[in-house]
């Protein structure tokens, strides 16, 4: 139950039990009372943050980060053992990276800004700013500093801002709330996901420094099991107001969407949820024809992302690498990610096209086993199999590759969000530029959602196309591009935004409105983009020159092939913790022992 006194207990549950009422689920009368208190309390906490002054807000964050501290391997442990892994399996590693890890790294980069900005300067100050195609101010956010470059060697990150954006625009807003540390944005709902156990904590800081927002986080009820830790990472929120967690169904949601006392609603979940939400539903099912909440939204909603795969001339090594790549970006948390890679994309004239094909199956195939354990998903893989017969399966029939032939119907492929370890392959005309102009056209307008795309192209390749590919680029509609690299890398980065292509509207969300993450606090945002090395090191060698090109890592540690993936995600965490050279050391081994 909720408690009275916060400080006496760092997180706040609700429990409810359902009843009928009419056609419609109300939390009991009890629960109502404890989410009315919640509210409440939030509200009064907002005052309390208004009057706090940069410097006492760096102050917070670093108390944040000495309780994520403390908390980071019950975190990342309890997070595993949700998931049916083991403390000793391979995978642990993702649950260190995107949980702890992600949160440490976060809470660094909005201190670099807030600093910046307490001194009066500008988070654009130590970052270099340039135009992209189509005359967008590019800000590029990733390294930031020598620890980045050193430790994600080889990748870099851009913001691309809206088009018709000046650097004079983008200097004089970057900041967000925090050049208006008086002002309030009232209390906010977030509602978190249920497979990444760093998204509500990091929604619910963006809320709180982009937009002097204070917030009840409603958890998803498959991260019931770390609502303590939640706790008490996020005690110096909860001690001062600032913060409420809740737990409960759908309900406990529901009614926390209309309470009369919340000003905002922030979701990261399915577009149908987010339907219901905002529209509610007839007696039917059926969406109803008008708005009936009342306060804005923001969302993050996922979709059907797809690896274009350009075709070039690569050796059995690449394409060895390069499908581990394919099978990493599907089979990373079992494929219960919003930005999992769910369409290869590929010429028909390829050459080397039934090879790359063979090397992605098997790469799928031997892939540590693990639990298909998202609710759901089971049923998923079933339909799968029903409307995909030919399709080839492993792992004891969890794992799906979907070829698509002139035989079969790729829309439910392209429409519907797997959120399961099933990707699909369809073949496209052409070479070159040609080939890279027709899967833009195909996944902008075939694939459902614009969160993430992933280009794989060799180096070589790319110096052919030139202008055209960087062209290419600017032409896919999505929130981040991977280049030669994953977009759920790009989640991870602080100092990249996250969210959907502009243009989702209550009426046609797609995959989301608005931001998060961004902890340069830049304004107008349209996109990120990442690049990432074609090779590995040491075969990067041959590609000194040029940005992106040469990477000292000789496998990712976010790879699902990486044997060394729970020491390295341990380690990478302890060392953005507390920098320490012993531990650094320790990274370095892993990731060749990897």
């Amino acid at each position: 139950m909720l408690e009275a006194r916060p400080k006496e207990r760092a997180h706040a549950v609700i429990r409810s039990s359902r009843h009928r009422h009419g056609d419609n689920r109300y939390p009991d009368t009890s629960v109502a009372e404890q989410l009315d208190a919640a509210v409440d309390e939030v509200r009064e906490g907002s005052r309390t943050w208004q009057v706090l002054t940069l410097t006492q807000r760096i102050r917070l964050l670093r108390s944040i980060h000495a309780t994520v501290a403390v908390e980071a391997e019950e975190w990342a442990l309890t997070a595993a053992r949700s998931k049916g892994l083991e403390p000793g399996h391979p995978l642990v590693g993702e649950e260190w990276l995107t949980g702890p890890y992600a949160t440490v790294v976060a809470i660094d980069a909005y201190i670099d800004t807030l600093s910046s900005l307490r001194v009066g300067g500008s988070p654009l100050d130590h970052v270099r700013v340039d135009r992209a195609p189509g005359d967008r101010v590019r800000v590029h956010a990733f390294p930031t500093n020598a620890a980045d470059g050193l430790l994600i060697s080889g990748y870099t990150g851009e913001v691309w801002l809206r088009p018709g954006v000046t650097l004079a625009d983008a200097q004089r807003t970057a900041g967000l709330g925090q050049l208006t540390t008086g002002e309030s944005g009232g209390v906010g709902v977030v509602l978190g996901a249920g497979n990444i156990t760093s998204i509500p904590v990091l929604d619910v800081l963006y809320e709180l420094i982009a937009h002097n927002r204070v917030s009840i986080l409603k958890i998803n009820p498959t991260q019931d099991s770390l609502a303590p830790v939640f706790g008490r990472a996020l005690a110096p929120l909860v001690s001062l107001g600032l913060l409420r967690i809740v737990q409960g169904g759908g309900e406990v949601g529901a009614a926390l969407t209309e309470h009369q006392g919340i000003d905002h609603v922030h979701i990261t979940g399915a577009a149908r949820t987010f339907d219901t939400i905002v529209f509610g539903r007839t007696a039917t099912g059926k969406r109803r024809a008008r708005p009936r909440l009342s306060v804005p939204i923001t969302a993050e909603l996922g979709g059907v992302s797809p690896i274009i795969v350009v075709p070039g001339r690569w050796t059995d090594a690449d394409l060895r690498f390069q499908a581990e790549h394919v099978a990493t970006m599907r089979l990373h948390n079992s494929g219960h990610n919003c930005v999992a890679g769910q369409v290869v994309i590929l010429s028909a004239g390829w050459a080397q096209r039934e090879q790359f094909l063979a090397e992605v199956e098997a790469a799928m195939a031997r892939a540590p086993q693990r639990p298909v354990w998202y609710p759901g998903a089971q049923a998923r893989l079933t339909e799968i199999a029903d409307t995909y017969p030919d399709a080839q399966w492993s792992a004891g029939h969890t794992r799906a590759v979907i070829e698509v032939g002139t035989d079969a119907d790729p829309t439910p492929m392209e429409t519907t969000e797997y959120f399961a370890p099933a990707l699909g392959v369809v073949a496209l005309p052409g070479d070159g530029q040609e080939f890279l102009d027709a899967a833009v056209e195909y996944a902008n307008d075939r694939l459902t959602g614009t969160l993430g795309a992933n280009l794989l192209i060799d180096p070589d390749t790319e110096a052919a196309l030139g202008d055209g590919f960087e062209h290419a680029v600017a032409e896919l509609r999505y929130g981040t591009v991977a280049i030669n690299t994953w977009t759920g890398v790009a989640f991870g980065i602080p100092t990249m935004p996250w969210g959907a292509y502009p243009g989702g509207t209550l009426e046609n969300v797609q995959s989301g409105i608005g931001v998060v993450h961004n902890a340069l606090l830049l304004d107008a945002v349209e996109r990120g983009v990442m690049r990432g090395p074609f090779r590995p090191f040491p075969r990067s060698v041959g590609s000194l020159v040029g940005p992106g090109t040469f990477s000292a890592l000789p496998r990712p540690p976010w790879f699902v092939t990486s044997t060394g993936a729970a020491d390295g995600g341990r380690l990478l965490t302890r060392f953005r913790i507390r920098p320490r050279l012993t531990t650094l050391l320790g990274i370095l081994e892993s990731a060749f022992r990897s």
